[in-house]
């Protein structure tokens, strides 16, 4: 099995260029011998959506079939996991797994799959950092500045974020309880609310992936306290990491992945790991990906899986601890 990966992972990125020698190499191999639909939680023109559209041919050239992109919003990403798990395990149907599948398992009583136990977890491939964003005139200038001013001023200090139980509030709610202040999470319907929200002064700091605020950022109409992520984002140098700027620990990215059922057999597990990695190392895509504020990276399957019991875990504790009803 780890010869097929080893043989994705070495041949995937000199051959991304030649798609129809790809096509004819993987394509005698048996698998996959039909289109391929990779289910993804979201309607259209999201970035999670974006970049679903973005890997998919990429994931054809290698493996010579179509990867089309099926979405299925609704329910914070269940009914595209539920479609995905019921699917036949042949390989032919992915799920575009997301934060939202990892945090499901927290924020939901009844769910109609177990997720850890139902899915096969093929790879990651793009993560979302976080960032905290306020208004150019905010008057203090840095984030230790900023939690002075909550002490100061108990109760004054709004954070706001979308979406009750998705990363960006419950990032929100873990700034919160780590700042150790006063201060409350107000919640709006979408990202364009957010940000007039922090422009207008009715909320100070947003909580927020970065991939829709770095327009903004780079425009100078809003301005990062802190990149909650251990290191800089390539294309905001001048911004810190919540570490550098007062906070350590304070780390949050939302993230993609691809996953099938489990009973999917495991050389095709390793197959479609193998493809995913070659696609994620490819440098024009990886260039594509920043540009939008995302950070491409793959793993192996064990990683992800272990990777994604940690989230679920994590965000079981932050939705304790900011008594958030489960749902």
């Amino acid at each position: 099995m780890a010869g097929l990966k080893r043989r994705g992972l070495l041949v995937g990125g000199a051959l991304l260029a030649a798609p129809h020698f790809v096509s004819r190499g993987w394509a005698q191999e048996g698998y996959p011998n039909k289109p391929i639909r990779l289910v993804l939680g979201f309607a259209p023109g999201g970035v999670a959506d974006i970049v679903a559209r973005l890997v998919a041919p990429r994931l054809s050239e290698l493996l010579g079939q179509t990867v089309l992109v099926d979405n299925r919003p609704g329910a914070g990403g269940i009914v595209a996991t539920e479609a995905v798990v019921r699917s036949a395990p042949d390989g032919h149907t992915l799920l575009w797994t997301t934060s939202s599948t990892a945090t499901g398992v927290a924020l939901y009583k009844r769910l109609p799959y177990d997720a850890l136990s139902d899915l096969a977890f093929i790879s990651t491939v793009s993560y979302f950092d976080h960032v905290l964003a306020v208004a150019p005139g905010f008057e203090p200038r840095d984030l230790r500045q900023t939690i002075a001013y909550g002490r100061a001023n108990p109760g004054r200090l709004n954070i706001g974020s979308i979406s009750v139980g998705n990363a960006q509030h419950l990032g929100a709610e873990l700034l919160r309880a780590m700042l150790g202040i006063e201060a409350t999470v107000v919640t709006y319907r979408g990202t364009p609310d957010l940000l007039n929200a922090v422009v207008a002064g009715d909320v100070q700091i947003a909580s927020e992936i970065l991939p829709p605020v770095l327009p903004q950022l780079q425009a100078g109409r809003l301005r990062a306290l802190a990149i909650a992520t251990k290191e800089r984002f390539p294309l905001l140098p001048e911004a810190p990491t919540a570490e550098e700027a007062g906070l350590p620990g304070y780390v949050v990215r939302s993230w993609n992945g691809i996953s099938v059922p489990a009973a999917t057999p495991q050389a095709i597990v390793e197959r479609l790991s193998g493809a995913v990695g070659a696609v994620m190392a490819h440098p024009e895509l990886r260039g594509r990906l920043q540009e939008l504020g995302v950070s491409p990276g793959a793993n192996s399957p064990a990683e992800f899986k272990a990777f994604f019991a940690a989230e679920a875990r994590r965000w079981s504790a932050v939705i304790d601890e900011a008594r958030i009803e489960r749902q």
